[in-house]
């Protein structure tokens, strides 16, 4: 399963730095044949410890765990949607990826620091925002404009399906007007399914890097206020966001273990965000985890959740669905906590499902077929 983020952003707002910090997290593309070579596309693997807690449980020779796609997309700035800068070449890249991640820069840079000019002058990370999602609402604003013009003469006789499709582009278009994003619009299923055949910039799903700085003057310290206001514009649009340090991943770039951990300490005295940015970019995706586990591999399987077994071992082999029999099923920590497939089974932990079985994040599954 092939699902990507792109990566958008004013310029110097750090989208390459992070997109170089998250590469330095990647893993080999043989193992996922469905990822794109690009050198733009970064194949980031997803932090999870029940992996490697059954892989230690094992004692497996191969551990693969579960990724997305990461793209970096070019950089933004205003006249964008009538293709001022890289305009165009943005908006056909940001249509291509299944959600966006929007780099926002809180960090001014300390004195006698390296100079990063922003590209308006002064941080202020609510107008880089609005400048960001109107570029995007005025391209999607077009879009919809020439669909409704298109749908002209088959609502004029009476077309049902061009009727009801109308009504929806009428309704995001009221949103777009107001200046709000597609994503807000309340949809039927039925609706949705229409909506996305438009294909439209702001109906994907967005999460928010605040992007900070070691050393420098980060908004979320020397203006708290400013940045509590921030937190909850971005949450008034029903997205998420991250307060990461992405040049920290890039200096540690030559260290590991242990050593990398201490120097990590001395340089940000904490986290940089960078793999929470991950595990909920992949939750942002809809996305769940469910495990295959032996002395040859364990490995981490992404499936969207809500799955059936049968579709779920579409993961492994596209003729799992057709083919599917049944699925041996233990939840990850019985399994370990057993000490053995062969105690978990005489524990009953282990349960033998159908096709109707939704799969849990966290399941081991053996698939028979």
């Amino acid at each position: 399963m092939s699902l990507s983020i792109g990566i958008v952003g004013l310029p110097n707002v750090g989208k390459s730095t992070l997109f170089n910090a998250l590469t330095r997290k990647g893993v080999p593309a043989e193992n996922y044949p469905f990822c794109t070579i690009d050198p733009s596309v970064g194949i980031v693997a997803v932090p999870d410890e029940r992996l490697y807690k059954l892989a230690d449980f094992s004692k497996t020779q191969k551990t693969i765990p579960a990724a997305i796609e990461f793209v970096d997309i070019a950089g933004l700035v205003a006249g964008a949607s009538k293709g001022e800068g890289l305009g165009n070449k943005f908006l056909s890249h940001i249509r291509e990826v299944d959600a966006i991640l929007e780099m926002v820069r809180i960090f001014a840079v300390a004195d006698g620091k390296e100079s990063i000019n922003h590209v308006y002058g002064e941080i202020d990370p609510l107008r880089d925002i609005k400048v960001i999602n109107m570029e995007l609402i005025l391209a999607d604003m077009e879009t919809v404009e020439k669909r409704i013009g298109n749908l002209q003469k088959d609502v004029k006789r009476g077309d049902k399906i061009a009727v009801l499709e109308e009504s929806v582009a009428k309704r995001i278009q009221e949103a777009l007007l107001a200046e709000k994003m597609a994503n807000t619009v309340v949809l039927t299923d039925e609706e949705v399914k229409l909506a996305k055949q438009l294909n439209l910039l702001t109906m994907k799903k967005f999460i928010y890097g605040l992007n900070k700085r070691s050393g420098g003057k980060n908004l979320d310290e020397t203006d708290p206020e400013t940045f509590k206001k921030i937190c909850k514009e971005i949450e008034s649009y029903g997205s998420e966001w991250v307060v990461i340090d992405a040049k920290i991943e890039h200096e540690l770039s030559d260290f590991e273990g242990e050593e990398k951990a201490m120097m990590r300490a001395e340089i940000s005295q904490g986290d940089d965000g960078i793999d929470t940015l991950i595990k909920k970019s992949y939750k942002l995706l809809g996305l769940a985890t469910y495990f295959t586990t032996g002395e040859k591999e364990t490995r981490a399987w992404t499936i969207q959740a809500g799955w059936t077994a049968p579709m779920a071992g579409t993961a492994i082999h596209n003729d799992f669905k057709d083919k599917f029999i049944r699925a041996e099923v233990v939840f990850w920590s019985d399994l370990i906590e057993s000490g053995s497939m062969a105690n978990a089974k005489a524990k009953g932990l282990v349960r033998t499902e159908g096709k109707e079985y939704v799969v849990k994040d966290g399941d081991v599954m053996e698939f028979r077929v």
